[in-house]
């Protein structure tokens, strides 16, 4: 039995962000699919036996469920004294920019690509302030990673995981590669990791789609 059951999918950057941090550590780790697209985080038994907020990922260990990509990441960088800050500057840098990610990239780019690719929506109001806000928020990171190999510190941390995870589906989006050189040089850097896998290689996937 793994030390670690994560509960999610491969269409979830959310899920993402964390798989690709056990793999990275070497962890002993198993995923189980959550069927989303079928509406089983919607369902009495998942939220009462799972995640009340009816959501991915969830992680099991030692019989404690986790939830919430950004908690799960800072409770694994600590148990396993990788991918997070030294000091507690250095922590609190890196917990700007989860928080960064988790408003103004991963809130976004998520619904965005939801709406456009595995749902097929048109454009509308929705997904043009949508698109407005996230290229906002890639401009800020392209510009932050000008001199720099990863976002916060000369090593990678948990920042990089939650900032890179809907990027590397930028295919079934339009994310533009010639307009953020400096997040391909990064995205390339985290590929460039040993053990680093896409998310559709690493996770089970709830469609066929892509």
């Amino acid at each position: 039995m793994s030390e670690y059951k994560l509960y999610g999918m491969a269409e979830s950057g959310h899920t993402y962000k964390v798989a690709l941090m056990l793999e990275l550590m070497g962890a002993d780790w198993q995923a189980e699919f959550v069927d989303f697209f079928n509406g089983e985080t919607r369902t009495e038994k998942y939220r009462t036996e799972l995640n009340a907020m009816g959501e991915v990922p969830v992680l099991i260990v030692d019989g404690q469920k986790m939830t919430q990509s950004g908690v799960i990441m800072d409770y694994l960088a600590e148990k396993h004294n990788q991918f997070g800050g030294n000091t507690a500057d250095e922590k609190r840098e890196i917990l700007r920019w989860v928080l960064y990610d988790n408003h103004k990239l991963s809130a976004l780019i998520g619904p965005y690509r939801f709406m456009k690719f595995i749902k097929d929506m048109p454009d509308n109001d929705v997904t043009a302030f949508l698109k407005g806000r996230f290229e906002d928020a890639l401009s800020i990171l392209d510009k932050h990673l000008t001199d720099k190999d990863w976002v916060v510190l000369n090593r990678p941390t948990l920042a990089d995981f939650s900032l890179c995870s809907y990027l590397y589906f930028g295919d079934e989006w339009g994310f533009d590669a010639e307009k953020y050189t400096n997040i391909v040089k990064w995205l390339d850097n985290l590929k460039g990791l040993k053990g680093w896998k896409h998310p559709y290689d690493l996770l089970p996937k709830g469609l066929n789609k892509g």
